[in-house]
């Protein structure tokens, strides 16, 4: 059951991995007539020479067509067009689920090179991103990207409904199912619906058992984050608000008043 827990929280995951541009895929080179060395035999430099200027027209030819907006390479599969090839390859896999970059550590796969290289990343550590305002390390662009909005307080997505702004397409997306009312994360146990993964994931558990938050001071677990937290404060040296009535002690000052309506109320 714990495996099929994963491997459902892992593929609805990683519809929502946020695809990061690889700023090293370009076109397949193809060689232009017009640039051509007639010569029988080519020295090495004319070789050199001569891959030079092709790749040098190819990438003009590319960025002419990101400039136009043409985009003459279409799928065959959904119709969507695209201005360079390697794009529409990529593109491809999201209908036939291949998964050609594996993970030597670990077995995950990726339809994307560069996502296997971050994916690394959350093995090794490894944070080569840095944030030039604070100082902060992030192992993947956009993580980064995100960030530095913190900063900015840039907020470039606009909900066309109500026209909130919001720093992360993802909060946008998941902002747009309270208009839709869309549910699109599904529990395959018993087919309810949810409008956010995390939902989901949180429902999940009330199946499994799973509770994955554990207390450091008394190792009693729970299965979400918030409940942990609330627990916590019970250990700290925090100033509880006590019943003026009984002298007993609570977390919060809600759950007080709570105790005082179901105790107290009618004394």
């Amino acid at each position: 059951m714990a495996g099929f827990v994963q491997k459902q929280s892992i593929s609805l995951m990683e519809t929502f991995i946020l695809q990061e541009e690889d700023l090293h895929e370009r076109e397949p080179i193809t060689e232009d007539p017009s640039f051509h060395i007639s010569t029988e035999v080519e020295t090495k430099d004319q070789r050199e020479s001569s891959s030079t200027v092709s790749e040098s027209q190819s990438q003009t030819d590319t960025n002419k067509k990101t400039h136009s907006g043409e985009k003459p390479f279409p799928c065959n599969t959904c119709g969507k067009s695209f201005s360079r090839i390697c794009d529409l390859n990529t593109h491809t896999r999201s209908h036939t689920g291949e998964r050609p970059f594996s993970c030597e550590i670990c077995g995950q796969s990726f339809s994307r090179d560069h996502n296997l290289k971050a994916h690394i990343r959350t093995h090794t550590g490894e944070r080569p991103l840095l944030c030039k305002t604070c100082g902060k390390s992030f192992s993947r662009i956009n993580s980064l990207k995100y960030h530095i909005r913190t900063h900015t307080g840039e907020k470039p997505f606009s909900c066309k409904t109500c026209g909130k702004s919001f720093s992360q397409i993802c909060d946008l997306n998941t902002h747009t199912r309270t208009h839709t009312g869309e549910r699109p994360f599904t529990c395959k146990m018993c087919g309810k619906g949810f409008s956010k993964i995390y939902n989901l994931n949180v429902h999940i558990r009330s199946h499994t058992g799973e509770k994955p938050f554990s207390c450091n001071t008394c190792g009693k677990s729970f299965s979400r984050m918030s409940c942990l937290n609330d627990h916590i404060k019970t250990h700290t040296d925090k100033k509880k608000p006590l019943c003026q009535i009984c002298g007993k002690g609570f977390i919060d000052i809600g759950t007080l008043n709570f105790h005082i309506k179901q105790m107290h109320i009618n004394e």
